[in-house]
């Protein structure tokens, strides 16, 4: 299969893909912008722009037909960095959502998420209040950003763990600092949330007055020990085939972990309530699935597979759709290629 390329976008790489393979689309967040193309041949069918926000990993909702994704705002590096690129002094306050794009109704080039009627966003309260809030590091110091919380970014649909036939919710993922002093950041945040009440917290977003229109805690809160990764979970995946969670990472860089670049969590075994590594409280823990390498020193599973964390597509016949990105003059790009997993790589181009 010839890649699909996915044409250039400015300044801000891809950092995720979803597709309504029925229908023959196929959808990728440039940081500020959704693209919608033709899935079979990669013709742009149009784009919604107009975002301040960093729009993360998206994943498309199969019982509603819209594109869901993580959408922040905040003023460190990383938001700083967005309004730089796209050469705005505006000011925005810190806030997290998911935002929920009608993707049948983009139809041209430019269309505007605030003024279109495209995107409706609903409001983490939970993301935000850790965010905010305080760790400790190893020598008792009080840090900023409870378990490292920087945010969300990985998104997907599927089973509650320990219940893969069971019914879909949403999960979304910290992005979480990468900071060596501590260890009560060497988890992934997963937040489940049963969004079949979420017609009353959909609102349209005015990035000028940020509402606050979202559920006050989510369905349930889960932790994965995987040690620390650079900015958490970037792209995050279910795989139906293999009933697991596939969490794509920039891999991290302390040097008591294996640091792979892709996990896979067990979506059959139900989580448990158990005291957690490193930050001191209890909490509900799932499971690293029992495939790929395994480290001798941690007994951590993983894979070092160098792409994902910036897109990630489980097909419905079992392939993959995964993100490779690349700097053309004009821009910004990405090549779409299709993969099938492989026990010992994580995955390898479909011959």
């Amino acid at each position: 299969m010839l890649p699909i390329y996915t044409g250039t976008w400015g300044k801000c790489h891809i950092q995720g893909i979803a597709a309504d393979e029925q229908k023959d689309f196929i959808y990728y967040s440039f940081t500020t912008k959704l693209v919608k193309a033709r899935l079979s041949t990669g013709e742009i069918i149009g784009s919604v722009d107009g975002l301040l926000g960093h729009l993360g990993c998206i994943a498309f909702n199969r019982a509603d037909g819209r594109v869901w994704g993580s959408l922040e705002y905040k003023g460190d590096a990383i938001g700083k960095g967005i309004l730089k690129a796209l050469g705005t002094d505006a000011t925005v306050e810190d806030a997290f959502y998911i935002a929920i794009f009608d993707v049948d109704k983009i139809d041209r080039l430019d269309m505007d998420a605030e003024r279109d009627g495209i995107m409706t966003a609903v409001y983490l309260k939970e993301v935000f209040d850790d965010y905010k809030g305080v760790g400790k590091n190893r020598a008792g110091e009080t840090v900023p950003h409870r378990y490292g919380c920087s945010g969300i970014d990985g998104t997907a649909f599927g089973p509650m763990f320990g219940d893969p036939d069971g019914p879909q919710y949403l999960f979304t993922s910290y992005g979480v600092y990468s900071d060596l002093s501590r260890d009560d950041n060497d988890h992934q945040v997963l937040l489940c949330y049963d969004v079949s009440d979420w017609k009353q917290y959909e609102k349209p977003l005015s990035q000028a007055h940020m509402h606050k229109s979202g559920p006050a805690t989510p369905y349930k809160k889960l932790f994965l020990y995987t040690g620390n990764t650079v900015y958490g979970v970037q792209n995050l995946e279910y795989s139906p085939t293999e009933q697991s969670y596939l969490l794509a990472v920039y891999k991290g860089v302390k040097p008591t972990f294996p640091n792979y670049d892709l996990f896979a969590a067990d979506a059959t075994k139900a989580p448990v309530w158990t005291k957690l590594k490193g930050i001191g409280e209890e909490g509900w823990l799932v499971q690293l699935a029992e495939s790929g390498s395994v480290d001798g020193g941690t007994g951590l599973r993983g894979w070092r597979f160098p792409h994902g964390s910036t897109g990630l597509y489980a097909c419905q016949n079992g392939d993959f759709l995964i993100s490779e990105p690349h700097t053309a003059e004009s821009g910004l790009c990405s090549y779409i290629y299709r993969y099938v997993r492989h026990e010992k790589r994580g995955f390898v181009l479909k011959g």
